[in-house]
C-alpha cells in the first residue's frame, strides 16, 4: 500500500514543466546571440573549455531534486509500521454473553446486537487503555487477548454469534474466572471486568467468582441487557424456542442477580436499554479506576518513507555541485557528456539508480528472519508484510509471515498466509512444511478433518517426514476419540429422553392412581355420611366427636399424599439450552 499523507502539495509539480519551457527559451536565445558572432562551429572551436551538455545536466539534476523535494513535502508513506509506546490508562476485559437468550428482541434490534453496539462505542472512547474480549454461554473462551489494537477488537466483535459456542446455557462464573487470569501481570493499574448479560445464570457460582476478582484488585461491572418482563427467543421463520415440555421459552432480565453480582465484584450495575445513558454511566465508572503508565504495541497501516526521498535529493544536489559548467583541465580526456555515452557515464547512472531504489523484498525477508530468531515476532511480521507488498509472489515471505502470525496465535490469518505460500512454492520440501504447519494449527483447534488433509498433502510433497507422519496418526486417533465421544453423548441424550418418557408415563400412572384413591375416599366418606345420618338419632355426642376426628385425620393423610405426588412431579429437571 502506498499513499501521500498531504497530497495537496503535489500540485506544485506543475512548476516543473514551466521551468523546462523557460530553460528551452533561454537556450534558444543564447544560440541566437552566438550566431551574431559568427558560425556556431567556429565559435565552439574558439571556446574549447565550454561544455555543451554540462549546463543542461546541472539544470535537470536541480529540476529532479526540486521534484523530489515536492514529493518529500507531500509525505510519501508505504507498508506497515509497529511502534512501542508508553501510555497512561487502564486494562479492561469485556465478557459478552452469547447464549441463545441474547437473541431476544425486547431491546432493539436484539440483545446481542445492542451489546455489540455498546462495546463498539466503548472501544471508540478508549485512547490509552488496553482491551480484551471474552465470549461465554455454557462455556467461555478468549476471543481477543488483551491488547491496544482497537481495530482488531472491532473486527473480532463483528463475528460474534451464539453459534460459535456449542454448549449453550449461561455460565457467568467461567467467564469471570477466565477474565481474572487474562490480565497482564503489571501492578498498580486499574483492571475492570465488564460483564454484558441478561442475568440468567444457569450454573451458579457467579457471586463467588466476582468476590474472588474483587479480592485480587479487579472490579466487576455488569451491564444488564433486556427487559424484566421477558421476551421469546426467535429461531427463524417466525418460530420461537421451546423447552422440553413444548412451552415457548420466555427469557427476562434478572436485575436482582445482576445487582448482587456487581455488588460482590465492587463495581456497579447498569441497565442497558434503547438510549445512551448506559454508555455515559459506564464511562463515568471507568474514569474512577486508577490509571498507570502501561506499554502498548501500536500498529499503523502506513510507515513514513520521506527519509529515502531526502537521501536521493541530497545525492542529486551533491552531484550537481560537483559538476562544473566548464571542462576541468585535469580531466580533459574524460568526457561523460558527449553525445555517444561512455561506459563511465553508464556506470555512474547505474550507481545512482541503485542508491535510489528502496530495499528489495529479499532484504526485508532477511531482516525479518533476524527479528524472528530474536523472538520479536511482531517486528518480524511487519518486515514480512513489507516484503509481501513489494513482491506478492515471494513464497518465502508468505511462508515466514504465516509462521510469525502462528507464533502470535493469530491462527486464522496464519492459515491464510500458509495457503498462499503453499500455492506459490515450487520447492516440494518447503511446500510440505507449509502444509505441516497448517495441520498443526487445525489440530490445536480440534479441527481434525482439516488437519488430516493438511498432513496428507504435506506427506505427498515430502513422504520421508516422520514428524508429519506421527502427527497424522495422532490426529486420526484424536478424531476417532472425538467421534466416539459424540456417539456416547448422543446415546446419553437418547437415554435421557427415554428416561424422561418413562418418568412421564410413571407420573401419569401415579396421577391416575391418585384420582382413583381420591374417588374411593369420596365414596367412603359419602357412605359414612349416609351411615351417620341413619345413626344420627342413636349416636351419642362422644361417638360423633370421635368419628369427626377420624374424618379429619383421613383428610390430612389424603392431602399429604397429594403433596408428595406433586413434589415427585416437580423433581423432573428440564435441560435449559438458552
Amino acid at each position: 500500500m502506498f499513499r501521500f499523507e498531504d497530497p495537496i502539495y503535489l500540485y506544485l509539480l506543475a512548476v516543473i514543466p514551466v521551468l523546462v519551457i523557460i530553460r528551452l527559451l533561454m537556450v534558444h536565445q543564447q544560440k541566437k546571440r552566438l550566431r551574431r558572432f559568427g558560425d556556431l562551429e567556429l565559435v565552439r572551436q574558439l571556446m574549447p573549455d565550454v561544455s555543451r551538455f554540462r549546463p543542461a545536466v546541472k539544470f535537470y539534476l536541480l529540476l529532479a531534486a526540486l521534484a523530489l523535494l515536492i514529493v518529500l513535502v507531500a509525505r510519501p508513506q508505504f507498508g506497515t509500521k509497529i511502534s512501542h509506546e508508553k501510555r497512561t490508562g487502564i486494562e479492561t476485559i469485556i465478557a459478552m454473553d452469547v447464549s441463545n437468550s441474547m437473541l431476544a428482541e425486547d431491546v432493539a434490534p436484539s440483545r446481542l446486537d445492542r451489546s455489540k453496539m455498546m462495546v463498539e462505542n466503548l472501544v471508540d472512547h478508549f485512547t490509552n487503555d488496553k482491551i480484551g474480549l471474552i465470549v461465554f454461554a455454557g462455556d467461555a473462551f478468549i476471543q481477543l487477548p488483551i491488547t491496544s489494537d482497537y481495530v482488531s477488537a472491532k473486527m473480532f466483535l463483528s463475528s460474534i454469534s451464539p453459534s460459535m459456542i456449542a454448549t449453550q446455557g449461561t455460565d457467568i462464573a467461567a467467564a469471570i474466572n477466565m477474565a481474572v487470569n487474562s490480565f497482564t501481570q503489571q501492578e498498580g493499574v486499574g483492571k475492570a471486568i465488564i460483564v454484558i448479560t441478561d442475568g440468567e445464570d444457569h450454573e451458579g457460582r457467579a457471586i463467588e467468582a466476582a468476590k474472588d476478582a474483587k479480592a485480587r484488585g479487579m472490579r466487576v461491572y455488569v451491564l444488564g441487557v433486556g427487559s424484566p418482563n421477558g421476551a421469546p427467543i426467535p429461531i427463524g421463520d417466525g418460530e420461537y424456542l421451546k423447552d422440553n415440555t413444548g412451552q415457548t421459552v420466555m427469557t427476562g432480565l434478572n436485575e436482582q442477580m445482576c445487582r448482587e453480582l456487581a455488588q460482590a465484584g465492587g463495581g456497579a450495575y447498569i441497565h442497558v436499554d434503547n438510549n445512551s445513558n448506559a454508555q455515559q454511566q459506564l464511562d463515568t465508572e471507568l474514569d474512577k479506576l486508577a490509571k498507570k503508565e502501561i506499554e502498548s504495541t501500536i500498529y499503523s497501516d502506513y510507515d513514513e518513507q520521506f527519509q529515502a526521498v531526502g537521501i536521493i535529493v541530497l545525492l542529486l544536489l551533491i552531484l550537481e555541485i560537483c559538476i562544473l559548467e566548464v571542462k576541468n583541465p585535469l580531466l580533459r580526456r574524460i568526457s561523460l557528456f558527449k553525445r555517444t555515452p561512455k561506459p563511465a557515464a553508464v556506470v555512474l547512472l547505474l550507481m545512482i539508480s541503485m542508491m535510489a531504489q528502496a530495499q528489495s523484498d529479499r532484504q526485508l525477508v532477511r531482516q525479518g528472519n533476524k527479528q524472528y530468531r530474536l523472538g520479536n515476532s511482531a517486528e518480524a511480521e511487519v518486515l514480512y508484510r513489507k516484503a509481501v507488498e513489494k513482491n506478492a509472489r515471494n513464497a518465502q515471505a508468505n511462508y515466514n509471515l504465516g509462521n510469525a502470525l502462528m507464533l502470535q496465535r493469530k491462527d486464522s490469518l496464519s492459515i491464510s498466509q500458509l495457503e498462499k505460500a503453499a500455492k506459490l512454492e515450487t520447492n516440494p520440501i518447503r511446500r510440505a512444511q507449509a502444509y505441516h504447519n497448517m495441520g498443526v494449527i487445525c489440530q490445536q483447534h480440534q479441527m481434525f478433518g482439516e488437519a488430516i488433509e493438511a498432513y496428507k498433502e504435506s506427506l505427498r510433497n515430502n513422504p520421508s517426514d516422520h514428524e508429519t507422519r506421527y502427527n497424522l496418526a495422532l490426529c486420526k486417533r484424536q478424531q476417532k476419540q472425538q467421534q466416539q465421544n459424540q456417539q456416547n453423548q448422543n446415546k446419553d441424550n437418547k437415554d435421557n429422553k427415554d428416561n424422561k418418557d418413562k418418568q412421564k408415563q410413571d407420573q401419569q400412572k401415579q396421577d391416575e392412581q391418585q384420582k382413583k384413591d381420591e374417588q374411593q375416599k369420596k365414596d367412603e366418606q359419602k357412605q359414612k355420611q349416609d351411615q351417620q345420618k341413619q345413626d344420627e338419632q342413636k349416636m351419642s355426642r362422644e361417638n360423633a366427636e370421635q368419628m369427626l376426628n377420624a374424618a379429619i385425620q383421613e383428610e390430612k393423610q389424603t392431602q399429604e399424599r397429594m403433596k408428595k405426588a406433586q413434589q415427585q412431579a416437580g423433581k423432573r429437571v428440564l435441560q435449559k439450552n438458552w
